[in-house]
């Protein structure tokens, strides 16, 4: 291969990589925008909460503490891993939920296109944060297994889905409140 080739071929990495980092910097930005994206799509699946749901309502209790770490990379990973099984959760069993297909259809592409960039931008960082944080990890799966056992136990009625509405719509206020610190 001649130099002019490969002059060609480090510019060409040189932009790549300049724009993912651009993409990466401005990401505390991006999420703000997705999560108040989905907020509002979670509100347009639905309607009013049902008041005959309200005697099934149940504490799921979200470990706040994961998303309270020092380092900006260790909260991006402990939310890309959040939005990955808020996007497992709403990709199964949804049919008896009744809820707007194409509301639903949006609210899991824009959690699977911020998977997919936080994955981009964290790639490095998710070794360490998973040696270091294994306590906060296994209380996001602890803490998400519970709204799927909830779910699974109520046979994926309607109520059991509304309610597992209304707390994605809690998890993800609390992710917008730390993202706008960041």
């Amino acid at each position: 291969m001649n130099t002019f080739g490969l002059v060609q071929i480090g510019l060409m990495l040189l932009c790549t990589t300049n724009t993912s980092s651009l993409q990466c910097n401005h990401l505390p930005l991006q999420q703000r925008k997705v999560i108040e994206n989905s907020l509002q799509l979670l509100d347009k699946m639905g309607k009013k909460f049902p008041l005959q749901c309200l005697r099934e309502k149940t504490s799921f209790r979200f470990p706040q503490q994961v998303l309270k770490a020092r380092q900006k990379e260790t909260i991006k990973v402990a939310i890309e891993e959040i939005f990955q099984h808020i996007f497992y959760i709403f990709s199964k069993n949804v049919t008896l939920a009744a809820w707007n297909g194409t509301a639903l259809e949006q609210f899991q592409n824009g959690l699977y296109q911020q998977i997919e960039q936080l994955e981009a931008c964290v790639i490095k960082k998710r070794t360490n944060y998973f040696q270091n944080k294994e306590v906060n990890r296994l209380k996001l799966k602890k803490y998400f297994q519970k709204i799927d056992c909830f779910l699974k136990d109520k046979q994926h009625n309607l109520c059991s889905w509304e309610i597992s509405r209304a707390e994605m719509r809690r998890c993800l206020q609390l992710i917008d409140k730390v993202v706008r610190k960041l």
